[in-house]
């Protein structure tokens, strides 16, 4: 049974997530603040955290940046819908996804489900190494590497890439993009797909590789020669 941690300051909000995720066959766990989830998340690891970005003593993004730091632990954002700078923020800093309040507990259902899932996923796909040039994917292991290197990715960063590197020669659109990691009619912005692609230009480039992804104008993305040259 998945173990999914909830961070939010908001009693109400905490005892309907656990209500809806608990009856979704998962265990769940709470913190009413930053820091008590920090210390959560250090006294066992769940497996994926949703995690309020307003909340008192530390707030989310904070959280995020520390968790970040830490390793790859997905994080599911809760944000209030006049907090779109926020909400992009958080996924610059590395979170998979975001849901915004108010919300159905069913929609934050679904999307921790869709995340687990591709984790999951990808953990059991036995496939061999790919890759391109000096880029290196191991499906198996669930990293990528540039000449060696780890890459440090979320879960949707690393999707992506996969997605990308399976095609090498097609150009995705951010629709595209949406339907292979969430399926068909999932509601996420083209501007989160542009976040979680400049984070991966951004790790990679602090390897050594700038041309991991190029750009389409109009069009959308594509996997890049992977040589180390300018995008």
């Amino acid at each position: 049974m998945p173990e999914v941690l909830v961070a939010d300051d908001d009693p109400h909000i905490r005892q309907l997530l656990v209500f809806a995720l608990e009856k979704a066959g998962m265990v769940v766990r709470e913190a009413a603040d930053g820091e008590a989830a920090l210390a959560e998340v250090a006294r066992a690891r769940p497996d994926l955290i949703v995690l309020d970005i307003n909340m008192p003593r530390m707030d989310g993004l904070e959280v995020c940046r520390r968790l970040r730091a830490q390793g790859d632990l997905p994080i599911l954002f809760l944000s209030s819908r006049d907090d779109e700078i926020d909400r992009v923020l958080g996924i610059e800093l590395g979170g998979d996804d975001y849901v915004v309040k108010p919300f159905s507990p069913r929609e934050v259902v679904a999307r921790v489900q869709a995340i687990l899932r591709r984790g999951r996923a990808m953990s059991a796909d036995q496939g061999a190494v790919s890759g391109r040039g000096r880029l290196a994917i191991d499906e198996a292991a669930w990293l990528a590497r540039w000449d060696g290197v780890d890459a440090p990715l979320t879960v949707t960063e690393f999707g992506i890439l996969k997605i990308l590197a399976g095609a090498p020669a097609r150009v995705y659109s951010r629709d595209a993009i949406i339907d292979r990691l969430h399926g068909p009619g999932f509601a996420i912005t083209d501007r989160t797909i542009d976040s979680h692609v400049r984070n991966l230009r951004g790790k990679f480039a602090a390897l050594g590789g700038h041309d991991v992804i190029e750009t389409r104008p109009g069009v959308g993305y594509r996997l890049g020669p992977c040589q180390g040259g300018a995008a």
